[in-house]
């Protein structure tokens, strides 16, 4: 097909700046030439097709012109333009519309949505109350998408949706959407998917119009209310929209129409085998790494350039990776791996992300030094941050890497967990500086003066200023991209620049005295912060963010015992009993078996606010859940949560799997407003569904028996073949896919048994022994001969281990037997030995 003149002059679109939604919008608008043509002939949609691209799987090396960017995701460069006003203002907590409308959104439970109930915008929810709206009057709909701690989000509420004017025009002409991609995430995919494809980027809020048959118009990002800088604002856009759909709505619906046809294609391919080529697990593993240590940066850690985000899934690639390197006795390829690895988790927590005073990690840094971040704290990034920082401290032994993922922990004890045991989802950026204040502002919360922290540290104040490079006028001056438009004036953004052994030599202190100095002051801090406006806290439960943090406490529980009995930790470490964070774990899932999970149907919902959420629970959701159960089993926990484990896979094949073409959809399909159904593979902030779905599977064939163990290797085999290509071409996009390929090929998977009182020192010893040493390829199993229910699902599942379990009890000992190639070794009653055991490399044949 030639290319037309129209092609020619949206793709040169593409190139532009954040703002490249709304040009293209623009121009499509604005000129007479078919929708379709461009549709057919956009240099992106056609890029997005031909590879295959998933939303986030594109590389993170743009520029932002703010400060504070869009929630966006893209993968062209984004050049600055002079739009600081707009970064600037700060939305207001309350306005006067919000005093004079309540609109349907009242009745919902998201707090996002709850945030727009008294927009003057007619606004209705997801269902089909507004799809029936649009059908009776004809007109199309306005779909935002966005979160509860989405700054630009709350930017758009203010100067858009509480505008009379612009209420009016939307009330008038279109049927207004509000959904929170956090609930509904299945909605958000198709309409970012869109976006991305024809525009090459996307973000939060996202704003898509659409036919009353929900097929995507046209769509853009962020818009401000007015023209600027040659650019069309919110209002002109929608005067556009109705224009177009008056005069040309055929034309419209035909492009959408094509637009879904075509992604619905690229995104649910079938595999054309049953399994991988032999060779390409290891070469993809090697692949993604060797991508991966190209984009290191040496001088300040991470992989990438700023902005930086914390990417759990290439650290543990990486460490994975290197394990496998050092079993294969290249120890010096290893050695730079795992260097890379640790400089990077050392410098993420001796930086400004890392909450210093109160725990956990913020979302990303905007500069490349990991010093001023964007504040916002999600519950995604804390499980995966702590159990990455868990396998650093199971490689090195190094109490640090332990103390930060107690502080994450602790963090999420003390500020996420609801009287149920669930835990929240987020905390936002944005507060405001004082109590009573209606405008907000990002970090006000976390940010500190130098007289401030004067007044409240006394004699202490020059010591941990120093320690934390606090200055009077502000320290966010190490990085021209750390404050451009001087937001943080005069303020500090706590960062470590000097090691603390070196501080506390120069002032002639012995070490612990220097930490306890610095842990009293963060404590000291923390009561004063205390008594600040507290930035707004989501307090939905979402399943997959939950599974990924009973995870990281259940591992904790027993790979923190191999801590030196003498490791002193400071606030905001308070050095909690391990076996508490086993219980944070069993009552996270305790919840969402009791309010997310119908045991008829065996089905879960999706999240939980004031009780479940409408949505039912997506992939991702089964996928979490069950890795982290298995880890509930693994590390302690009775066998009832392998039970589950087990009833949800089965769920999850009955309502996901491709069973034909293999792989696993994003969604049921049972649900006819969502017009696309994903095979995910991206590992981006979240690991994909199919990533840890594989590893399930995997970990699931190594404890049960039979038929139904070869059942689970094929569906992984299955569902990895689909993403040959993928593994092939772009592995550095799927990070833990390449780890799920290489622990499906691995020969043969160790397996510790464990046989003995579970209610024993003992046992708990052992136990922490066969965690001690980092081995994903490794399977613990622990049975109690004397529990007859145990017993009995082991009778059912694996009559192996049930008959190893009665052949290797004994009445005052706890036994451990390694077994891998078909056998075992001589059973073994210390920790000491199964810790040496499980330290022997593996034979040239395993």
């Amino acid at each position: 097909m030639a290319t037309s003149a129209a092609c020619v002059r949206i793709s040169s679109f593409h190139y532009n700046n954040n703002n490249f939604s709304k040009l293209c919008f623009f121009r499509t608008l604005d000129n007479s030439s078919s929708m379709l043509e461009r549709l057919l002939c956009s240099s992106s949609l056609h890029h997005f097709l031909s590879h295959k691209t998933k939303l986030s799987s594109l590389p993170r090396n743009y520029l932002y012109p703010f400060r504070r960017p869009l929630a966006v995701i893209s993968h062209r460069p984004i050049h600055p333009y002079k739009v600081v006003a707009m970064a600037e203002r700060t939305p207001a907590s309350t306005s006067h519309s919000r005093n004079k409308h309540t609109n349907r959104l009242a009745a919902e439970h998201s707090p996002y949505l709850l945030q727009h109930a008294h927009n003057p915008v007619d606004w209705f929810a997801w269902g089909e109350e507004a799809f029936a709206e649009a059908r009776k009057r004809d007109v199309p709909i306005f779909l935002s998408i966005g979160y509860s701690t989405c700054h630009w989000c709350h930017v758009m509420e203010v100067e858009s949706f509480e505008d009379e004017g612009v209420a009016k025009l939307l009330n008038d002409w279109f049927v207004s959407i509000k959904v929170d991609r956090e609930e509904r995430p299945d909605v958000d995919k198709v309409y970012m998917t869109y976006v991305q494809a024809l525009y090459g980027g996307g973000g939060w809020p996202l704003s898509v119009f659409l036919s009353p048959d929900l097929k995507p118009l046209m769509g853009g990002t962020y818009f401000p209310p007015e023209d600027k800088y040659g650019r069309p604002g919110f209002k002109t856009i929608l005067r556009k929209v109705k224009d177009a759909w008056d005069k040309k709505r055929d034309m419209l619906a035909q492009s959408g129409a094509f637009a879904i046809e075509q992604l619905s294609e690229a995104l649910s391919a079938s595999a054309s085998s049953n399994k991988l080529p032999d060779e390409l697990p290891q070469n993809a593993l090697r692949l993604c790494a060797e991508q991966l240590s190209k984009s290191y940066d040496s001088r300040f850690g991470g992989f990438g350039s700023a902005p930086k985000f914390p990417r759990p899934v290439e650290i543990q690639m990486m460490l994975y990776h290197s394990k496998k390197l050092e079993d294969t006795g290249k120890s010096g390829e290893a050695s730079e791996g795992q260097k890379m690895v640790l400089f990077t988790l050392q410098c993420m927590a001796k930086g400004g992300i890392h909450d210093h005073v109160g725990g956990g990690f913020h979302r990303y840094s905007v500069d490349e030094r990991w010093h001023v971040p964007h504040f916002e704290k999600m519950l995604y990034d804390q499980g995966q941050l702590a159990n990455v920082y868990l396998d650093a401290f199971s490689l090195t032994k190094d109490v640090f890497y332990s103390y930060i993922c107690r502080d994450i922990l602790d963090y999420l004890r003390r500020d996420m967990i609801g009287p149920g045991g669930e835990i929240f989802s987020a905390e936002d950026a944005d507060s405001a500086e004082t109590e009573g204040a209606t405008r907000k502002k990002e970090g006000a919360f976390y940010v500190w003066t130098s007289k401030e922290v004067e007044d409240i540290l006394g004699e202490h104040a020059i010591l941990f200023k120093e320690h934390y490079y606090l200055k009077p006028t502000g320290n966010c001056d190490l990085s021209r991209m750390s404050d451009p438009h001087n937001e943080f004036k005069g303020k500090n953004v706590l960062i470590e620049l000097n090691d603390s052994s070196a501080s506390a030599s120069k002032l002639g202190m012995p070490l612990e005295k220097y930490l306890n100095i610095l842990g009293e002051c963060r404590r000291k801090l923390f009561d004063v912060r205390s008594k600040r406006p507290r930035p707004h806290l989501d307090d939905k439960v979402i399943v997959s963010w939950n599974g990924l943090v009973i995870s990281s406490f259940a591992r904790a529980s027993k790979i923190l015992k191999s801590e030196a009995e003498s490791a002193m930790f400071n606030f905001p470490v308070v050095g909690s009993d391990r076996k508490e964070y086993m219980e944070v774990a069993e009552s996270a899932a305790s919840f969402i078996r009791r309010h997310l999970y119908d045991e008829q149907t065996h089905r879960l919902q999706h999240s939980f606010r004031n009780g479940p959420s409408k949505a039912p629970g997506f992939l991702d959701d089964y996928a979490f859940l069950i890795s982290g159960l298995l880890d509930l089993y693994e590390f302690g926990s009775g066998t009832k949560w392998l039970v589950w484990a087990i009833e949800l896979q089965n769920t999850q094949d009955e309502l996901f799997l491709d069973r034909e073409g293999g792989g696993y959809f994003n969604t049921t399909g049972e649900d006819p407003s969502v017009l696309l159904r994903v095979k995910e593979d991206h590992d981006g902030a979240e690991p994909s569904g199919n990533s840890v779905s594989v590893i399930n599977l995997v970990r699931l064939a190594s404890i049960v028996a039979g038929s139904k163990s070869d059942y689970y290797r094929q569906n992984a085999e299955h569902s990895l073949a689909v993403f040959e290509t993928r593994l092939k071409d772009m592995a550095m996009a799927v990070p833990l896919m390449c780890c799920a390929a290489d622990m499906l090929s691995v020969p043969s998977r160790k397996h510790v048994v464990l046989v003995g009182h579970k209610s024993s020192v003992d046992f708990e010893n052992m136990l922490a022994a066969a965690h001690a040493s980092y081995d994903l390829n490794k399977t613990v199993i622990h049975i109690d001969p004397a529990d007859t229910e145990e017993m009995d699902f082991w009778e059912e599942h694996n009559s192996n281990n049930a008959s190893m379990a009665r052949n290797n009890f004994s009445a005052d000992k706890v036994v451990a037997l390694v077994c891998q190639n078909f056998s075992c070794s001589p059973p073994v009653t210390d920790p000491i030995s199964l810790e040496n055991l499980l330290l022997e490399k593996p034979s040239s044949t395993a």
